[in-house]
């Protein structure tokens, strides 16, 4: 069954004095296995970490670092 998800892609600043971040948000219908793989398909190299928590009231956060870089897609679902 496809659902509609409201993504936020955040892309944390690796300066310590610097707390600003790149934010992009995006709609998707995905299925209800889509969310992982549509993270999977997204980031691609060798050095790569993702975790994935639910944080109970509806939304699944992942995080992720690649390469040193620490990002977060967050899906709600709309």
């Amino acid at each position: 069954m496809l659902r509609e998800y409201e993504l936020t892609r955040e892309i944390f600043n690796k300066c310590s004095g610097n707390q600003m971040r790149d934010v992009f948000l995006e709609e998707l219908e995905l299925d209800d296995a889509g969310l992982d793989e549509y993270v999977r398909n997204y980031f691609s190299g060798d050095d790569i970490s993702i975790e994935r928590f639910d944080d109970g009231r509806g939304s699944v956060i992942f995080d992720i670092s690649i390469s040193g870089e620490r990002q977060r897609m967050s899906f709600c679902e709309i």
